[in-house]
């Protein structure tokens, strides 16, 4: 299996881990956080995921660094969080945003040929070739993963999935 692949196939695994530790949670549920004062919920870290795909896969990858960062107002950060609240439509949004990044960038990686994880994007930065990146997201994944394994668990005690 080829470099590409290897990472590929990773992220499609932490894409699934994110979709099994949300499955069969309601709204209130999603959007409920860790602990006070934190805004850290399920809901939350899905709509913090949509924008971490969307900015390195189509912004830093696909040279659409115009485009806004998604569900940060106002350049906070922080609004990813403060606005994932206990709504269906928000639950919503986030999931098919989430999921149609998740698309669109594996739709740009189809065609990614496997020697391009060399090719320098940002000479200069902490992050300078597309392997980078893909380290970079994975590295967040397996963060945030935690996160949620954590979360789903003071929710239903669910743990494992």
């Amino acid at each position: 299996m080829s470099e590409l692949a290897t990472l590929r196939r990773w992220l499609g695994d932490f894409r699934d881990a994110v979709e099994r530790k949300t499955a069969d949670l309601d709204a209130e549920q999603l959007a409920r956080r860790a602990v006070q004062p934190s805004t850290l919920s399920l809901l939350g870290l899905v709509r913090h995921l949509a924008q971490l795909e969307h900015h390195w896969f189509r912004r830093v990858l696909q040279q659409h660094p115009e485009e806004t960062q998604l569900f940060v107002i106002d350049g906070v950060w922080d609004s990813q969080f403060d606005g994932a609240v206990a709504d269906p439509a928000v639950v919503e949004e986030a999931f098919a945003t989430w999921r149609e990044t998740c698309a669109q960038a594996d739709a740009w990686l189809d065609h990614l040929p496997g020697e391009a994880l060399d090719v320098v994007i940002d000479p200069g930065d902490r992050i300078e070739t597309i392997r980078d990146v893909f380290v970079q997201v994975l590295q967040e994944y397996a963060r945030h993963l935690g996160h949620m394994d954590l979360l789903r668990e003071t929710i239903d005690g669910r743990t494992g999935t």
